[in-house]
Order: structure tokens, then C-alpha cells, then sequence
């Protein structure tokens, strides 16, 4: 990518999950991308990866190009803060990580023939195992678009919904997903102690069993039910501790309100 091509504006745990994806995987050089972050403690940590940053928009010079300006700030400011970016539109692709917002919204700040794209991505981004989803309007070219995916592919798996009303769905399985499994080891780990192994044993129990088990699901040929079925003995400890969580739909039921949770609010921050 040319210098100054593309723009980061928001370095926060999203933004930064994704500025060490495309630094680490290369498809980004340190020239290619600046930084627009106005929290000391979080430009600091941009620049201690060697990029370029600035603290305001303003800061830049005045001759500044830029094909892709990536916004990753709070859905609650993006608004606002998108307001100060209108003299790159529409010759710049915007990028929106922010749930609950359309691209009609963007299309209203910074005029509706602006190519944009809503990206859905989460933390895992930052190891190169994230799951990024998006959706284009129909002024992205396709070229565009493909440089997107590409970028967006150096921090894991990228798949496209060609309907907008998706991305809430997706806001509430993969976005906010990685929180459900952090949870999980916390609360695996705890019945571990509970069952007499130290903390630091259940924890190390808990995290790789997740995680094996997840790159196992995702390497396998086999159906996630197929490779259920296949640990589970009849009569066994798989299959008694499977009664407590499948009986009655308990987990079902619980992760059905989970994600129904976060569909609606996001929902709701894209009508603020």
C-alpha cells in the first residue's frame, strides 16, 4: 500500500487489535497507516509500535491522501467525530467498526454517494484469529473492496453480508462473542477450583480446553454436534455433565437471550 493510504481513527482496544493485525501479518507498513487517537495513553502505545499518530485531525497536513479512513471510535461520538472527516469524501472509503450504525447515517455526514463499508471485527483480531464481517454500500468498487478484505484478512476470517439488517446479528454472535468465552473460562476455571485443583491449574485447563476444542471445530470436516457426539460416552462423565447443560435447553435458552441481548442493543445505538 502507498504511503499515507490509509487512516486510523480510534486506537482503542478494537482499533489496536486491528493496527497489530495488519502490522504483524505485513499487509501494512509503518508509512502506510496514520494514527488519530486523542488519549495520550492510547496514541502512545500506536506510536510505540512505530506508526505515525497525531492527536486531532487537524494535525494533519494539509495535503494528506488517504484511500481507507477506518473509524473506530464509540458508535455514541461517531457521529460527531465523523463530521471532521467530510473533505476526505466521497474520494475515501470509510470504514465503520461502530455497532448499531448504518451506512445511511455515515451517508448523511459525509454525503450519500460516499463509498462505505460496515465492519463487524472482534478482539481475537490482534493473534491473527479474529472473525471480521462486513457490508459495502453501492458506491465501494469492487477493487476497493477487495483491498478491505485483504487487510482485514491478515487479522483472521472475513465474511460479507450482503443484507445491512445483519450486521446487528453479527454485532451480537461474533462481535460481542469473544466476552461469552472469556466468561466461560472464568466461570470453568472457578468450578475447577471449586473441585479441588489450584487456580492456576484451572485456569491453564479451562483456556486450553477452549481453545482446542475451537481450532478443532474450526480444522474439522466434522459438524460441531458430530464432534460433541464423539466425546461423549454413553453413560459417562461427558454424558452427565452434557444432562446439566443440555437438559431442558439450559444453555440454549441462556445464549438465545445472550445474543437477543445484544441484537437489541445494538439496535438501539444505531437509533441514538
Amino acid at each position: 500500500m502507498n504511503d499515507n493510504n490509509l487512516i486510523l481513527v480510534g486506537c482503542g482496544n478494537m482499533g489496536f487489535a486491528m493496527l497489530q493485525g495488519w502490522l504483524n501479518s505485513g499487509q501494512l507498513g509503518l508509512d502506510d497507516v496514520t494514527v488519530i487517537e486523542p488519549v495520550d495513553i492510547l496514541r502512545e502505545r500506536a506510536e510505540a509500535l512505530g506508526v505515525k499518530t497525531c492527536s486531532d485531525v487537524s494535525q494533519l497536513p494539509d495535503d494528506q491522501q488517504a484511500n481507507i479512513i477506518v473509524m473506530a471510535v464509540k458508535p455514541q461520538v461517531m457521529l460527531e467525530v465523523l463530521q471532521n472527516y467530510r473533505k476526505f469524501a466521497p474520494k475515501a472509503c470509510f470504514v465503520s467498526v461502530a455497532p448499531g450504525l448504518s451506512a445511511h447515517a455515515f451517508g448523511e455526514v459525509l454525503g450519500n454517494e460516499t463509498p462505505i463499508i460496515r465492519c463487524m471485527p472482534n478482539t481475537p483480531a490482534a493473534i491473527g484469529a479474529g472473525m471480521m464481517v462486513i457490508y459495502k454500500n453501492d458506491y465501494v468498487a469492487d477493487k476497493t473492496a477487495e483491498t478491505v478484505k485483504s487487510l482485514l484478512s491478515a487479522s483472521g476470517k472475513v465474511a460479507e453480508v450482503k443484507e445491512e439488517k445483519l450486521m446487528d446479528a453479527v454485532t451480537a454472535v461474533s462481535g460481542s462473542g469473544p466476552a461469552y468465552i472469556f466468561h466461560f473460562i472464568e466461570c470453568l476455571t472457578a468450578a475447577g477450583v471449586k473441585a479441588g485443583l489450584s487456580e492456576e491449574t484451572a485456569q491453564l485447563l479451562a483456556t486450553q480446553t477452549v481453545y482446542g476444542a475451537g481450532a478443532l471445530a474450526a480444522q474439522s470436516a466434522e459438524t460441531p454436534t458430530r464432534l460433541r457426539e464423539q466425546v461423549t460416552s454413553p453413560n459417562g462423565t461427558t454424558a452427565a455433565a452434557l444432562e446439566v447443560l443440555m437438559g431442558e435447553d439450559r444453555l440454549k435458552k441462556l445464549l438465545d437471550e445472550t445474543v437477543q441481548a445484544a441484537f437489541d442493543r445494538s439496535v438501539e445505538l444505531g437509533k441514538d
